[in-house]
This record gives C-alpha cells, sequence and structure tokens, in this order.
C-alpha cells in the first residue's frame, strides 16, 4: 500500500488541483491536504466544497511542513510561485507540477528549488473543458496516464513515491524527458486544442452563414470542435507561449497536410482523398485499442450520471 504524505499542498485548486484533492482523499493518499489559491472567491469556494484541510491566499505559508507540493497552476507562472515558497519548503519534500508543457516549467522552477528539496515535473493527461474548483472529480486520473520528468540526478526514492502517489490516484506512468515530452503533447494535444480554436473562430467569423445555423446544425465534428474550444484561456494561451518550438514545428508539418488535401479536393483526386482517410482510421482504431477511448457512438446525446 502507498505510503500516505503527512502534508499535501496544492497551490492552484481549478479542475486539475481539485480533482487531486478529491483522488486522494478518496485514496487516503494524504493525512492533511492543504490549499492555496491568490483569489479569494476560489478559495472560499473550495472551502464550501471541503477540498482541504486547511485555506491559505498565501502559497508560502501553504507549502510549510508539506512533504508534497504540487503547482496546479498555469505553467506561465510556475517560475513565480517556486520563487515565493522556495524559502519556506521543507527539507526533504517533493515539488512537483501538472503542467502539459516541461522544458519552460523546468527551466522557470528549478534555479528557485532549495537544496535537499526534489523537484519532479509531472504531467497528468487527463481533464476536460471545465475549469474552476467545482469542475474536479475523484475519477479523472483513473486509466488516464501521467507522465514523469525526472531531472538528471533526480532522487530515485523521491521519484519512486511521487510515481505510487499518482498510481494511487489511478494513473498509468511513464517517464520521459522534458523535450520529448514536449514534442509528443505537442501532437497529441496542443496543436488539436489550436486548430480547434481557429476552426471555432472561423465559424465565428462567418458572413455567410448566421451564428443560429452554426449553433443548430452543429454536426460532430464541429460540436467535438467546440468543446476544445471551450477550455480554460488563461492555461492555454501559456501552453502555447512556452511551447512554442514544438508546436510551430507540429503546425508546420500540419500545414502541409493541409495543403496535400487541400490540392486532392481541387483536383478531385478521390484515389488520394481515400488513402489519407483510410491511414487515420488507422490511429483512431489504435486509440481505441489503447484503451483511450470507446467506440460506443453517442452522437452528443450520452448524458453523464452521477457516480459515472
Amino acid at each position: 500500500m502507498t505510503t500516505p504524505f503527512k502534508r499535501l499542498t496544492l497551490i492552484g485548486i481549478g479542475l486539475i488541483g481539485s480533482s487531486i484533492a478529491l483522488a486522494a482523499r478518496r485514496k487516503e493518499l494524504a493525512e492533511e491536504i492543504v490549499i492555496a489559491t491568490r483569489s479569494e472567491a476560489t478559495l472560499a469556494r473550495a472551502k464550501e466544497l471541503g477540498l482541504g484541510d486547511r485555506y491559505y491566499l498565501d502559497a508560502g505559508e501553504a507549502v510549510e511542513g508539506a512533504d508534497l507540493v504540487i503547482l496546479c497552476v498555469p505553467v506561465g507562472a510556475c517560475g513565480a510561485v517556486a520563487k515565493w515558497i522556495a524559502p519556506s519548503l521543507a527539507p526533504g519534500a517533493i515539488l512537483s507540477d501538472v503542467g502539459s508543457v516541461k522544458e519552460a516549467v523546468v527551466k522557470g522552477v528549478e534555479p528557485h528549488v532549495p537544496e535537499g528539496v526534489h523537484f519532479i515535473p509531472a504531467h497528468p493527461i487527463a481533464g476536460t473543458e471545465q475549469s474552476g474548483p467545482d469542475a474536479g472529480f475523484a475519477e479523472l486520473f483513473d486509466n488516464r496516464w501521467c507522465l514523469l520528468t525526472p531531472l538528471e540526478g533526480s532522487d530515485p526514492q523521491a521519484v519512486a513515491r511521487l510515481r505510487a502517489f499518482w498510481e494511487g490516484l489511478g494513473s498509468n506512468i511513464e517517464e520521459m524527458d522534458a523535450r520529448r515530452h514536449d514534442r509528443v503533447l505537442a501532437i497529441t494535444s496542443h496543436l488539436p486544442h489550436l486548430i480547434a480554436f481557429n476552426l471555432v473562430g472561423t465559424a465565428h467569423d462567418l458572413e455567410t452563414v448566421t451564428h443560429s445555423e452554426v449553433i443548430k446544425y452543429s454536426a460532430g465534428g464541429f460540436r467535438d470542435s467546440t468543446r476544445l474550444a471551450a477550455s480554460d484561456p488563461t492555461m492555454w494561451r501559456d501552453v502555447f507561449l512556452n511551447n512554442k518550438e514544438a508546436v510551430l514545428e507540429m503546425l508546420g508539418r500540419f500545414t502541409e497536410e493541409l495543403a496535400a488535401l487541400q490540392r486532392a479536393v481541387r483536383w478531385g483526386d478521390g484515389d488520394a482523398l481515400y488513402k489519407a482517410f483510410e491511414r487515420t482510421r488507422y490511429i483512431r482504431r489504435n486509440i481505441i485499442e489503447a484503451g483511450q477511448e470507446t467506440d460506443v457512438p453517442d452522437f452528443g446525446r450520452h448524458v453523464k450520471e452521477p457516480g459515472e
């Protein structure tokens, strides 16, 4: 059984932070949960929801005595928060994060980590388009991947303990270096969101189609894109600014593929279109076989029941 942490401090209490709090409570992975956020309203709501045991507006106070501290803030804020809390971090504590960009987080946080504190970046690949403390649920991480990106020379026991914590939350764990992480996530997460933001923005700007028609006749593809495009704008602004190199590389490749499809449509090249679509079906089948999606059709009509 995973040895519980004595004090878990979560800095930031949006979807991921609140889900960690709920899952850690459910699995008894921490004896005490401390929550910090700069917003008085958000902190009050977290308290109403009973997400923690103690609540602070001052992150420095919140990390005192904690043996696990997780930064659940936008990636662009991690460096500043690390500088803020550094003097209060306890020797031997594990400092981690949940950001979907890793190289920029390492660059921003590592210079502020005191000697004796174990900084181990992490990224749970789980989420919804919802945000805020009300969005969290304990099952968010069940059977989802959490990627750990330990720094060179990281303490193996600290890495193992953080791994056990995320496994306790329900996650499957893999380790990779920060650069590889950012390239992988650029294509699997960041680029799809960028495309979704652009697609929905294009529909919004159309003059030949009314907004009511776009909403009323939304087919599955556009409907699913609006889900991605509803994601937290602050978080995604920081993702793109902090993973610029990898995103631009993947965007360039995407643009080349899009140009090839454009030519096939323009010239009526059915064979080229068929081959492209057949190739992409293979990826979809593999995602389902890997357990990351279901092949059950819902056509947007499935309503999540309580407890699902």
